[in-house]
């Protein structure tokens, strides 16, 4: 028997001789509620608001009990009831606050909560609170000073600094959220959603090592968690630890392949929340959350109270609120060149150029090479092993006398497919300096290029560096990347004037910097050349929409469709 049921056996004793006692009525309601005995608790509360009308912490009670029965309209009118009654009692307001919240009604959720500090303006998790509120308000700078003032009065208050550490975070002041996270972690080693943030933040800092450190400790505590073998392999990636870097994306996609094939018998890992202060003060823990929220949760704000009975929810995401913002359209990828074709059975044959075909005929090669905007990652750890061994074998042809540009072209694709694109890039800087009419070494290149172009300016965002010399220098290092990238597919069409994939991907690229007519253009050769490119439609139709052009646009998106790239269907029921 459960410790709420024998408390109402003694609430029940005690009514025997004091039946009209207000206080072992209410608690008994309290206790048949936590049981989740809702009529029972129903009808004690009808009786105790009965004999006394006037009792606010009956319809708080009785607020708390319809919550759990997720009546907040009948919550909301006892509530308002128990305001009435008394004004100068925190909790009816804690409640009104709480329900407002969840219903995203800020600003009165807001008016509630300064009422309780004015209160009790000596209570710290109060102004968390106000905090949490203020974010979702955009004041950004309130919300700052409420978590400061937190921790002036509560130095050890940990939700505080929790937060104030994903609101730095948030406006890249990337150290003093990095101390912060580290702060937390001296009052609670084991609050693994500090480190893992932490571990983010040390990504950004470029600090791969000791971001590693904070992604292994909670890999050892949950292994089946699977966003953290991704985030492993990024700090192995910034280590140059190519291997690594591929395990842990395969222990990551397997957990994932695993539960969507069968959740039952593959859970994944749902740690407890362990944010909020060092003490046994409520922090809302969530009991009906999906793996997504408790993955969302790694980046979000935590509100607590004194009063585990009024506790404000989770915000429902720090990195950007997501209600607000229009989706982004994205045009079809670029083509590279890939070891694995496409997962779809009926890849285009138009999938083809000549001088690729030519070059696998030839046999010089370890293996097929494939044309594809489908870029596959390898598929397990044998496969990553499989390319190392074929840089060793590509690397000791090269140390002798019998070697050829195409030897050089061929260790430069395994790079390349490992990601690694300063070393695939000097291997195509060979090969081309070999012969300069390597058209396959161009378009491969350009590709690795434009790769390693991406990849530099996520690393870019995260340095920290004023705004003057980050528009100076990444202009500058950007321009001369996108006209070295934009001379290699060039040079390849001057070899094969009838390569699609290179006016394709030169007009990717164009549409990238916002140079609309010139990317037009080069989806137009695409088309004219092949007229059932249908990824060339849809960028071009994109293009048109964003020129004005609405009937052309709707055109090339329709015609697009017909070809089988289904996003196109997608927006065009947005235009409707």
């Amino acid at each position: 028997m459960g410790l709420d049921s024998l408390a109402i056996e003694d609430y029940n004793f005690g009514l025997q001789y004091a039946p009209m006692d207000k206080y072992f009525m209410f608690y008994k309601a309290v206790a048949q509620t936590e049981l989740s005995r809702y009529e029972d608790a129903q009808n004690t509360y009808a009786s105790l608001l009965k004999a006394y009308p006037k009792f606010e912490d009956g319809y708080s009670g009785r607020a708390q009990l319809y919550l759990a029965m997720k009546d907040t309209t009948r919550a909301l009118d006892d509530i308002n009831k128990a305001v009435d009654i008394s004004k100068n009692i925190v909790n009816p307001y804690l409640m009104r606050a709480d329900i407002y919240s969840k219903q995203h009604n800020w600003d009165k959720a807001l008016a509630d909560m300064e009422t309780v500090i004015k209160l009790s303006p000596q209570e710290a998790d109060y102004y968390v609170n106000r905090a949490y509120l203020r974010y979702n308000l955009d004041d950004y700078f309130g919300a700052m000073s409420d978590y400061n003032y937190a921790i002036e009065l509560e130095p050890f208050n940990t939700a505080a600094i929790f937060n104030r550490g994903l609101l730095r975070y948030e406006v890249m002041d990337l150290e003093k959220a990095e101390t912060d996270f580290t702060t937390v972690l001296e009052w609670d080693a084991t609050n693994f959603h500090a480190r893992y943030n932490r571990g983010l933040i040390r990504l950004d800092l470029n600090k791969h090592k000791e971001a590693l450190a904070d992604f292994n400790d909670i890999a050892k505590r949950y292994p089946r968690f699977y966003p953290i073998y991704y985030a492993i392999a990024q700090a192995h990636y910034g280590l140059g630890n190519q291997r690594a870097y591929f395990e842990n994306i395969r222990k990551g996609d397997s957990l994932v392949e695993g539960y969507v094939k069968n959740p039952e018998k593959n859970p994944l890992e749902k740690p407890t929340i362990a944010t909020g202060r060092s003490n046994d003060k409520g922090v809302n823990q969530g009991s009906d959350e999906s793996e997504l929220d408790v993955m969302n949760r790694f980046n979000q704000l935590v509100t607590v109270n004194e009063n585990q009975e009024s506790r404000l929810a989770y915000n429902d995401k720090i990195k950007g609120r997501v209600q607000d913002r229009n989706v982004r359209v994205e045009p079809e990828p670029i083509y590279g060149l890939t070891y694995y074709d496409s997962a779809s059975e009926l890849r285009s044959l138009s999938n083809y150029f000549r001088e690729l075909d030519d070059l696998n005929q030839l046999g010089y090669l370890d293996r097929t090479i494939y044309l594809s905007n489908d870029i596959m990652t390898p598929r397990d750890e044998a496969e990553i092993n499989r390319l190392f061994a074929y840089i060793e074998n590509y690397t000791s042809i090269i140390g002798s006398s019998r070697c050829r540009p195409v030897d050089y072209f061929g260790r430069g694709i395994n790079y390349l497919m490992l990601k690694d694109y300063d070393d695939a890039i000097a291997d195509l800087d060979k090969a081309i300096e070999m012969n300069d009419m390597f058209t396959v070494a161009y378009m491969a290149r350009a590709y690795a290029k434009q790769c390693r172009l991406e990849m530099n300016e996520l690393i870019s965002q995260s340095e920290q560096k004023s705004k003057e010399e980050m528009a100076m220098l990444g202009n500058q290092g950007r321009n001369l990347a996108i006209s070295e990238i934009i001379a290699d597919y060039d040079k390849a069409i001057e070899l094969n004037s009838r390569l699609i994939y290179a006016w394709y991907n030169k007009g990717n690229l164009l549409l990238k910097i916002n140079d609309l007519t010139s990317a037009l253009n080069c989806y137009s050769e695409a088309i004219r050349i092949n007229p059932e490119f249908g990824q060339a439609y849809y960028n071009r139709g994109l293009v048109y929409l964003q020129l004005g052009n609405k009937a052309n646009g709707i055109s090339d998106l329709s015609k697009a469709g017909e070809l089988g790239v289904l996003p196109s269907y997608n927006v065009l029921k947005r235009m409707k």
